[in-house]
């Protein structure tokens, strides 16, 4: 395989959530400071589990040509901060799509 194949398959999925994002201004493009302060803080929760994980033992890095190889820490590879990323990311827009979903079927229903 060939190395980063595994840093794009989840950079291209990351970037076209931005695209949709963008479209229907759900997050960043809505209120760009509460998004990112709210991608920071999943970012570091999920980071320190990670890195708690790593410490008592139960995480390691697994062998695949797949991935670029930097590390960001012992048994962390750069790969699982852009995925960190990503599912925080993926999880604020899916948020922010069912909750204007509701407010619209709202606002059909009091009419």
């Amino acid at each position: 395989m060939m190395p980063g194949l595994y840093l794009a398959a989840l950079l291209v999925p990351t970037f076209c959530m931005a695209l949709l994002d963008r479209r229907f201004r759900l997050v960043l493009w809505r209120a760009p400071r509460r998004a990112v302060l709210t991608l920071c803080i999943g970012i570091g929760f999920f980071l320190a589990w990670d890195l708690a994980a790593i410490a008592a033992g139960h995480y390691g890095i697994g062998e695949s040509s797949a991935m670029t190889g930097l590390m960001l820490a012992p048994e962390l590879p750069i790969e699982e901060l852009v995925f960190i990323a990503f599912l925080s990311y993926t999880t604020l827009v899916l948020w922010a799509l069912l909750a204007t979903a509701a407010r619209r079927r709202s606002a059909t229903e009091d009419r």
